[in-house]
């Protein structure tokens, strides 16, 4: 029951209940408070429910595919990245399927500092691309929260004109803790990309760190966005990072920092002559643009097509590519491996045992890994 609520009214105390209104007491003769609506739902009444996704067999996959239908590819993406086996199955026998018409594409690696435009450059030159007649594939590898293991996948939001473009694809993906967020399905979606009449596709990196080395070796071109006017230039960057790099762009070569710019890109083409000459035989060059203010940009476009022209020439391109097809067969081996291992139910239960044992100084950590790996393998 209600509890009552006390109300003072020309010195007279009323009573009355929570859902009651004080101004209905007959004191107020002229006044009238109606109750109002009990009850609202928390959702639309009118709203149409969403209907259900219908779920494809692998050759509806297939022929959406090569039709390009978008929706499909992005569903066929979806499965790809998905860890469930059921999924996986589908996805592999797509992939598949798909790979016969892949490969016709000019892939692009897109690196840099965290704050150097990645997504604003990345729209500048998607949009000199599109207008071309090209059909472009952004795929931007988002990284995947430690502890919630969420990612925001915010990548689409700041590409606003490229993300509504016709012949663009832009697909944030999660990297879901693998190898410095770089999702390691991204080769796999390349491919779907690919055999959907994709002819350039970008894969963003999550910044300068691990994730390049996995970059490099599913793409044509590695560029290496860069900044200026940030205090040395060449003190932040890596060496192994400057020697995958393919070619580099110093962006927000705008108002004053033109002069920045400038000076910049000669201290980094210097560096480069440092380093000893890369495999394809080709001398990464040096290029400043702005990608706000869209300036510059053809002439990047313009570098990466002289490398593709020049390695298609001398054979490197094809030979690249082979190699990249191989690495990832044992990359594909040792995560089969490792998935194999830890969900192996024998392990499972022993692991635990082991980690107490380590923790009480009872057998040291290799040990512990190599009795483990015995185990496992006596197992199979």
């Amino acid at each position: 029951m209600p509890f009552p609520a006390f109300v003072f009214i020309n010195n007279i105390i009323s009573v009355h209940y929570k859902h009651d209104h004080p101004e209905n007491d007959p004191s107020f003769k002229s006044l009238m408070v109606n109750g109002g609506v009990e009850f609202v739902p928390s959702i639309n009444p009118y709203r149409k429910a969403r209907p259900k996704r219908r779920n494809f067999t692998v050759e509806e996959y297939v022929e959406g595919i090569l039709k390009g239908d978008i929706s499909v590819l992005g569903q066929a993406v979806t499965l790809v990245e998905s860890s469930l086996p059921e999924h996986q199955e589908i996805a592999q026998k797509v992939i598949e399927q798909c790979l016969p018409h892949a490969g016709k594409s000019t892939r692009l690696g897109i690196t840099g500092v965290p704050g150097a435009g990645k997504s604003t450059f990345i729209e500048a030159l998607g949009m000199h691309l599109v207008r071309r007649g090209h059909k472009l594939a952004v795929l931007a590898i988002d990284p995947s929260s430690e502890r919630s293991k969420g990612s925001i996948l915010g990548d689409k939001t700041r590409m606003e004109e490229l993300s509504v473009a016709k012949n663009a694809f832009i697909r944030p993906s999660p990297s879901a803790g693998s190898l410095g967020g770089v999702a390691r399905k991204t080769r796999e979606s390349i491919v779907l990309c690919e055999a959907a009449g994709f002819d350039t596709i970008f894969v963003e990196t999550v910044g300068v760190g691990q994730s390049e080395t996995a970059v490099h070796s599913m793409v044509d071109f590695f560029l290496l966005i860069q900044l200026a006017g940030t205090g040395d230039e060449l003190q932040g960057i890596k060496r192994g990072i400057m020697e995958m790099a393919d070619g580099i762009a110093i962006n927000k070569c705008d108002g004053n920092n033109v002069d920045k710019a400038n000076v910049a890109r000669v201290q980094f083409k210097n560096a480069l002559h440092l380093f000893p000459a890369p495999e394809s035989g080709w001398i990464p060059d040096v290029v400043t643009c702005s990608a706000m203010e869209n300036l510059g940009i053809e002439n990047v476009w313009i570098m990466i097509d002289r490398y593709v022209h020049f390695s298609k020439t001398n054979g490197y391109f094809d030979h690249k590519r082979n190699s990249q097809s191989k690495y990832w067969m044992y990359e594909s081996i040792n995560e089969a491996l490792r998935s194999n291992f830890y969900h192996n139910n024998e392990i499972k239960n022993l692991l635990t045992q082991y980690e107490n044992r380590i923790l009480s100084n009872e057998i040291s950590s290799f040990v512990a890994a190599h009795e483990l790996l015995e185990k496992y393998f006596a197992i199979g």
